[in-house]
């Protein structure tokens, strides 16, 4: 290390984007099969919607009750978005063939698959699939197409050259929402064109909390001298950690917002669904500046944008002792395997089952059951958690809904009483299609896709999840309410009117009956004991 003159730091509010084709990073736009049909069927026809009308596009974005919606939110873009669609097309021709031939692959099957022998449908199958895919029936004699997630990362069409990493400073200002809107160059952002796993992210994110300098994270990002330039605006001369970001006796948990909940003991550290703050200006939050310097195990209960956050793992790289994620059902088109995933983009990961434990000194994390809030679809990738820490038993139950409370009493029978459970209730969630459009290669009706939403429990629902769990406390995690959410939740609800504020009430309602200490969490909160 240099003269400790020349130590730097990263600053608190830098924010590290990943991105594929300069769209914000998540698992369905990653792993292959699932990044290749929505580059084709939803991205680059997004894009070229807001060529065709960008006053379309403006108007909506400008209106509150569309937040969230698939509209492009960069007025006066026009022919920087005509290049973006050029490139695209141009460099990722493989990604448009294999989303052709997935939808070509997956009619064949349901044209085909008859309850007769499948082995002639191999030499039908589009070329893109060969080697990629099994075809197979289940018991009901319905046949499907099974993607080999491992060789799929293997091939051709992983491919790294799309991603890169944007870096930028934390203003406060709501960025554009993530599902819509592609993050362009612009004044003050340093592009790096390396992939995830790149050690050079690793060292950046690190230097958040340990002294490095200027001319080791620019051997370590490959800067020019230009970009090296740029780099010294997202760097400090001291760190800005919490000084109570470690505790010395008992436990503690702390909210930092939507999902996320940081454990702690003297001897280890937990996080779930880390989604996790840059700005640190205002006080009214937990940033990344309280998190504790290492952290054990950082627990992800299912792959949807809100809660497998690459943004916040990324800034915590070389940080963790393993990413916790539920195992998938291996080659699911709906459901992509977090697990590879993540380890291709450079962190340490323990799959588990239902009731599979994962100990931490003083402790352990057992994963339990998640029901619904996926639409109905067949995805096994989801978990709730039950942590036992520093003698507390807690519950954390994400955005699983209580849809047959029998499950939470076989929970309660193996794992005992719950001191305190954490429950969402986005109980009337976005339909089938918002999230899921690019992967239904079989069009569904709008009736049918908005029967089937991405909900959690309603008032009733997480009554009984807390009956069954015989829970001491009940805590309601905020849907998005959190201004520096927005670009990943883009929610819009009236507190006074919305259907999921009055099912909280009337949830809050129930356990005050019964004398059961009952919060809907917003902001931040700490528990010691």
């Amino acid at each position: 290390m240099k003269d400790v003159d020349d130590q730097k730091y990263l600053r608190s509010n830098v924010i590290i984007e990943g991105l594929v084709d300069r769209f914000y990073a998540w698992l369905h736009t990653v792993a292959p099969a699932q990044a290749a049909l929505n580059l084709a069927t939803v991205q680059v026809p997004l894009l070229e919607s807001f060529v065709r009308a960008p006053q379309v596009h403006a108007a909506a974005c400008a209106n509150p009750s569309l937040r969230g919606g698939y509209f492009v939110n960069l007025p006066g873009k026009v022919a920087e978005i005509q290049a973006l669609i050029a490139s695209i097309k141009r460099d990722r021709a493989p990604m448009f063939e294999l989303a052709a031939a997935i939808a070509e692959g997956e009619d064949l099957v349901r044209k085909k698959a008859t309850g007769f022998d499948l082995t002639p449908l191999y030499s039908e199958l589009p070329a893109p699939l060969n080697g990629l895919v099994e075809i197979a029936y289940d018991t009901s004699n319905q046949a499907s197409i099974h993607f080999l997630e491992a060789l799929a990362y293997a091939s051709d069409y992983y491919d790294e050259g799309r991603q890169s990493v944007q870096l930028s400073l934390d203003t406060g200002v709501e960025r554009p929402f993530v599902l819509s809107t592609p993050r362009l160059p612009g004044p003050g952002n340093l592009d790096l064109a390396l992939p995830f796993r790149h050690r050079g992210i690793e060292a950046l994110a690190k230097a958040r909390i340990t002294p490095t300098t200027s001319a080791a994270l620019r051997e370590a990002l490959e800067l020019d001298d230009a970009r090296a330039e740029l780099l010294e605006t997202f760097l400090t001369d001291r760190p800005a950690q919490s000084q109570d970001r470690h505790i010395a006796s008992g436990g503690r948990a702390r909210y930092f917002g939507h999902a996320c909940l940081v454990l702690q003991t003297p001897q280890a550290s937990l996080v779930t669904d880390p989604m996790i703050s840059t700005y640190n200006q205002l006080g009214d939050r937990y940033t990344l500046d309280d998190l504790p310097d290492f952290i054990d195990l950082a627990l992800i209960t299912h792959g949807h944008q809100d809660h497998i956050v690459l943004e916040t793992l990324l800034a915590l790289r070389g940080r963790i002792g393993a990413v916790v994620v539920p195992r998938s059902s291996r080659g699911n088109l709906c459901d992509p395997s977090m697990g590879l995933y993540l380890r291709r983009v450079g962190l340490p990961v323990i799959e588990v089952d239902n009731f599979d434990e994962v100990p931490f000194e003083g402790g352990k994390v057992t994963a339990t059951p998640f029901l619904g809030e996926h639409a109905d679809l067949d995805i096994r990738g989801k978990a709730t958690y039950w942590v036992n820490l520093a003698g507390k038993n807690l519950f954390i139950g994400a955005d699983s809904s209580g849809i047959d409370p029998v499950l939470y009493r076989y929970i309660r029978r193996h794992l005992g009483r719950a001191d305190m459970a954490f429950l969402g209730m986005e109980c009337d969630g976005a339909p089938l299609t918002w999230l899921y459009q690019a992967l239904l290669t079989m069009p569904v009706s709008k009736k049918m896709s908005d029967s089937r939403k991405l909900s959690g429990s309603n008032a009733a629902q997480a009554a009984q999840i807390v009956t069954e769990l015989e829970a001491a406390e009940a805590y309601i995690y905020a849907m998005g309410e959190e201004s520096w959410q927005g670009h990943i939740m883009a929610t819009s609800y009236d507190r006074e009117t919305s259907y999921q504020f009055r099912q909280i009430a009337d949830f809050m309602d129930w356990c005050k009956q019964r004398d059961l200490p009952v919060e809907h969490l917003y902001g931040s909160r700490e528990w010691r004991w």
